[in-house]
């Protein structure tokens, strides 16, 4: 797979208090991932980008909100999340700067 395939299925990491506390507790990271990527692509980009070993991949499809745009009803749209779980003493730097 060439890096621009690689970068369409992980299109950003999710950095939030409760992914900062996965990264501590069960070296787990998260990502904003393509809606038609699989948990075999995943593993595959994740690898690839980072140069790390996944363990397990989870992947949670999240349904987007209604908003209120100028009085007129609009909605978010749906994405995808996945869950990566790195072997022991790996990680990945989400904090740097692309």
């Amino acid at each position: 797979m060439n890096e621009a395939k690689l970068y369409s299925i992980i299109r950003a990491p999710r950095v939030s208090e409760k992914t900062a506390r996965l990264q501590e507790v069960s070296n787990q990271y998260v990502f904003e991932v393509a809606t038609d990527a699989t948990k075999a692509d995943i593993k595959i980009a994740v690898e690839k980008l980072f140069d790390v070993k996944v363990e397990a991949v989870n992947v949670v499809n999240v349904k987007g909100k209604n908003k209120a745009f100028k009085f007129r009803m609009g909605r978010r749209a749906d994405w995808r999340k996945a869950y990566v779980k790195l072997a022991e003493g790996q990680s990945i730097d989400v904090m740097a700067k692309a």
